[in-house]
C-alpha cells in the first residue's frame, strides 16, 4: 500500500516567499504527524504557459504535472498571498482548469498570507467558497499568517504555530494518526 501523499500549493511567485515557507510549515508538520510524503509547488513552478494557456489542454508538461499532483494528492495545502483582499487572477486561473469532480471529497487544508490582519478574512470569504464549489471538504481550521508572524521567510510566531497544529489535527478525520504510517510498512 502505498503512502498518502500531501501537496501543497502555493499561489506565489516571489521567491522567497512567505506563503510558500507557511504551506512547506504546514505540510512538513503534517507529514511529521501522519507519516504522509509532502511536495511543495508555487506559480514558479506551474510556469509561463499558465497565462498563455485558456483550456488545460493548451498548458506545457511542467504544468500539467502540477495539476496532475493537485489532482492525485490525498490531502491539498493550498496558500494564497493576499491581493487587495482575494488570491491572484493567476492563481484562481490554475484552480479554474481544474474539473470540480477531481476534488470531490478531497480534503484541503486552507491558508493565507498578508500584511496585516484586515486581510484575515481572505480565507473564509474568498477560499473557502472556491472550494467549497469543488465539494472539497476544507477543514474547518484555516491559518492565516500576517508578516509579523515571520522572520527572514520562516514561521516564528507561537499564536501561529499553535493555530498550524489545530489545523493538521483536523487532518486526524480523514487520516488518524499512524494510519498512514502502517499503510506504508505494510
Amino acid at each position: 500500500m502505498r503512502t498518502p501523499r500531501i501537496v501543497a500549493i502555493s499561489g506565489s511567485y516571489s521567491r522567497p516567499s512567505k506563503t510558500t515557507a507557511l504551506v512547506q510549515h504546514v505540510a512538513g508538520r503534517a507529514s511529521d504527524c501522519y507519516g504522509f510524503d509532502s511536495v511543495t509547488y508555487d506559480m514558479a513552478d506551474v510556469g509561463p504557459s499558465l497565462g498563455t494557456s485558456l483550456w488545460r489542454k493548451e498548458l506545457d508538461d511542467k504544468a500539467q504535472h502540477v495539476i496532475n499532483e493537485i489532482v492525485e494528492a490525498d490531502i491539498l495545502i493550498i496558500g494564497a498571498p493576499t491581493y487587495k483582499g482575494s488570491y491572484s487572477g493567476l492563481f484562481k486561473h490554475l484552480i479554474d482548469l481544474i474539473d470540480p469532480h477531481e476534488l470531490r471529497s478531497k480534503p484541503i487544508l486552507i491558508t493565507a498570507t498578508g500584511g496585516g490582519d484586515r486581510h484575515a478574512l481572505m480565507v473564509e470569504h474568498q477560499l473557502r467558497p472556491l472550494f467549497g464549489f469543488f465539494m472539497a471538504h476544507t477543514l474547518p481550521t484555516a491559518v492565516y499568517a500576517s508578516d509579523r508572524d515571520f522572520v527572514d521567510y520562516t514561521v516564528t510566531s507561537e499564536q501561529l504555530v499553535k493555530r498550524i497544529g489545530e489545523a493538521v489535527d483536523e487532518i486526524g478525520a480523514f487520516f488518524p494518526i499512524g494510519e498512514a504510517s502502517r499503510a506504508a510498512a505494510e
